[in-house]
Formats: structure tokens, sequence, C-alpha cells
């Protein structure tokens, strides 16, 4: 219901014309429009004798049969439903109620007794299994031609996870100089109550980032500081730069992604707290992952692989084991390496995930809601991870 609502006043704020929007973006909510009439179409039919459940809901919001055109695009159609709005969720009672009941009968009819439960910010899994269509959120605030950058929520296990950060890069594809902050994920959707941080000072960049590593932490935002090996952490409520010397780690594009450039400094984070992944020249170029303290940005361990850093798209952390991509196609993706810390052993596997366009810039997890965070072209996506069932 949550996904109804937000793609609702997407459409919303694109039928007022506020904004400037390419074809693509059009595009895009089509598909999600397509998305939401498969799953309902999918809840009907897997409800097995609770089909009234399911017409009584959607006849009284939904199924109406709509066109809506945009002042700015072409028309938008959804015949399956009409969208809502919050505030027609947020009076209706009975249709929360009876909502809550067919998401509970979803689940006892169809388990998977290969997921895992879903327990946020705990490691009682046996490793990635599959990850979800992605969800275009929208683009970044900057526009198409800022296709480099990085995006999330607060990673820190127990903090306020619904605070959203966006950072596209320069057009040079490099340099992080403004950033901005939105309080709620709604928020972010339709682009209100932003807080908008500038990082140069006239022309002293020393508390830019560099490239699409940066991750939020705890309230501050870590990252590669501009053309330096430094780690840097901004404090957002006192925006203090604090910067802390890589030792070794390569930089200025030598070990960055195959798709992302800029990025020879990565930061992660995960259950186990902040990582950084990066190569140096003594390791040829093969990832390193390193376990930060966060306060202090001291590096207190580090693991070598043999996995060279430039023959993956990216790379994130979940439970303490590094999961490596490579490009499939134009539109697909593929997890193909794992490093775990806490075993140090190293294996291949394949889970595929679809991307929305070529190049992926910048991808994360947040171990508070099992998601992963996609820069794509600026684009801003983001996945379900779902997980096996320890035996």
């Amino acid at each position: 219901m949550e996904r109804l609502v937000n793609l609702t006043e997407r459409v919303e704020v694109m039928e007022i014309g506020g904004l400037s929007y390419s074809q693509l973006d059009f595009e895009l909510v089509k598909l999600e429009i397509k998305e939401m009439e498969a799953l309902i179409l999918q809840l009907k039919t897997s409800m097995n004798g609770s089909n009234a459940l399911v017409e009584a809901l959607y006849q009284e919001h939904g199924i109406q049969g709509k066109h809506r055109v945009t002042k700015r695009g072409p028309a938008l159609s959804y015949p399956m439903f009409t969208l809502v709005t919050s505030e027609d969720i947020a009076g209706s009672v009975p249709l929360q109620k009876r909502l809550e009941d067919c998401e509970k009968n979803q689940t006892r009819l169809n388990p998977n007794p290969l997921l895992a439960p879903m327990n946020y910010g705990k490691c009682d899994h046996g490793g990635i299994v599959n990850i979800s269509k992605p969800s275009v959120v929208q683009l970044n605030w900057l526009g198409f031609n800022y296709k480099y950058g990085g995006w999330g929520s607060d990673s820190f296990l127990g903090v306020d996870k619904d605070i959203q950060f966006v950072a596209p890069l320069n057009t040079d594809s490099r340099r992080m100089d403004t950033l901005r902050f939105y309080n709620t994920y709604n928020d972010l959707l339709i682009y209100k109550h932003k807080e908008e941080k500038v990082l140069p000072v006239r022309y002293d960049y020393s508390k830019c980032g560099q490239g699409g590593g940066m991750i939020m932490y705890n309230k501050s935002l870590y990252y590669n500081c501009y053309d330096t090996q430094n780690l840097c952490k901004l404090n957002l409520q006192t925006n203090a730069v604090e910067r802390k010397v890589l030792t070794n780690a390569a930089y200025n594009n030598r070990f960055s992604y195959s798709s992302s450039a800029w990025q020879d400094i990565d930061l992660a984070s995960d259950e186990d707290g902040l990582w950084v992944i990066y190569a140096t020249e003594a390791d040829g170029g093969n990832i390193l992952i390193g376990k930060l303290n966060s306060t202090n940005l001291e590096l207190m361990q580090t693991w070598s692989t043999t996995q060279y850093k430039r023959g993956v798209t990216n790379a994130f952390m979940v439970c303490g084991v590094l999961y490596a991509t490579r490009a499939l196609s134009t539109k697909q993706e593929e997890i193909f390496y794992m490093y775990d810390t806490k075993t140090s052993k190293e294996a291949y596997l394949s889970v595929t995930f679809d991307k929305m366009m070529e190049n992926m810039q910048s991808l994360s997890n947040n171990p508070n809601d099992h998601k992963l965070y996609m820069f794509n072209d600026g684009y801003l996506l983001n996945y379900d991870l779902n997980f096996k069932e320890l035996k």
C-alpha cells in the first residue's frame, strides 16, 4: 500500500508540471504502474477462496479505469486501478484493516521455505539467494546529465532509517560538491522539506568527495576525500569534517570499478559496522576489505582477496561478507563473487538482478531494511534482498 501511495504522489507531481521530466521519466512511471497491475493480479489469483476480500478492496479503491494526462508529457494510462492519495488511505480505517488481512493471508497461503524470515539487523540466514525487481524511485534532482553519484538512508543499526540522502556528482563524474537530505522517503519522492549542503568554500575543495562510494552511517556521511587517499567523515549536525589517510590505498581512478570511474575507495556498512573496499599497488589491484572504526576512521583489520577490482562493476557488504557484481548485459547484473571475512574464504555464485539503465555507479546495502540502493545512470533505484534459511 505504501508503494501505491508513493506512486500516486509522484504522478500527481507530474500532473502539476512544476518540474521538468524527460520521456524516460514517463516510461519508468508507466513501468511501475504495470508492475502494480501485475501485483494486483497475483494477489487476486493467489488468495484461493478469499477473492471476495480482494475484490472488495480494489472495487472501493481500484479497477475503475482511469487515464491521466500530464501537462508536460504523454498520457499515463492505468486501466487496472485508480491511484489513491495518502489522505484517502488515512481516512479509511476499514480499508487498512482489510489490506492487513490480505497481507496476512498472502503470507500464510504462499510461504517460501527457502527464504529466511526478515529479521532486520540480524545475520541468522545463509546468505543472499535472490534479489527483487528494481523499484525506480526517481531521477536525481540535478537531472539526467548527472549520471554519477550515490544515495541511500542511514545504515547504522537502529537509527532513524527514514532520513534519505542523495549525492549526485558533478558532470565530470568525479567531485561531490552538493548533497541533499530529506526527513522522510515521501519527502524525497516529491522533492520537499530538503536540507542542502554545499561542500566547496570558494575554490577550496578539501571537504568535497570523490566518486560514488559514499555511505551514511550514524548521522555522518563517510566518503573518499577529493583528490586524495584520505577518508572523510562529515558530521551532518555540525558540518565538521574529519579525515584520515587510508595508507597505501590507490586513488584518483587507478583501481576503480569497471562501470564507475573515481570509485577507488568505496565505503560500505552492514550488520557488523563500517567497511572500506579498496585496492593497493602491492596487491596488484585486487580487492582489499578493511574494517573501520567509525569514530576515528582507524583501519582495524584488513582481508586480501584474489578478485581484481577493475573486474567488477561494484561491491557491497552484508553480515561481514563482500559481494561483488559484474554486468551480464545492458539490463542485467550478476552477483558472481563473495568473500566471507569471518572464515577468510571466497566463493563464486550467481544471483542475477535487473537494472533500468546500462551503467551502475554505486551500490550499497542497508541492514535496517535489507535493501540495496543503486545509483543507475542518474536514477535512484532500490531492491529487496532475500536470504536463504539456515538449515
